[in-house]
């Protein structure tokens, strides 16, 4: 299994990326840096964009979730063992999602 220390600095930076995700999400949603279009039409096209911008920005915060229950069970010793069947997860599936809770089967049954 790749070092533990590997996979915390793994999740840490991932960690950063969303979280700098999130700031750049924040200032398109709420026009920080340029003002609403006056333009109805063009409103309608960013109200459209806002609703991709919203599930992005959900899916951000729930990765940085995911992100810190990870480091959490690094904590506790308990990383890389599935939640709900308490077998390891697959070195492969932690290289993927290093995030990942359930390993592959778990996963499937969900």
């Amino acid at each position: 299994m790749k070092n533990i220390e590997d996979y915390k600095h793994q999740l840490e930076t991932l960690r950063e990326e969303f979280r700098e995700r999130i700031i750049a999400l924040d200032k398109d949603l709420h026009h920080t840096e340029e003002p609403v279009e006056k333009d109805f039409s063009e409103q309608a096209t960013q109200l459209e964009n806002s609703d991709v911008l919203n599930a992005l920005d959900d899916e951000a915060r729930s990765a940085i979730i995911q992100i810190d229950n990870a480091l959490f069970r690094i904590s506790n010793d308990s990383f890389g063992i599935c939640e709900a069947c308490g077998k390891p997860i697959n070195e492969d599936r932690l290289q993927a999602i290093p995030y990942a809770s359930l390993c592959i089967k778990c996963a499937e049954a969900g």
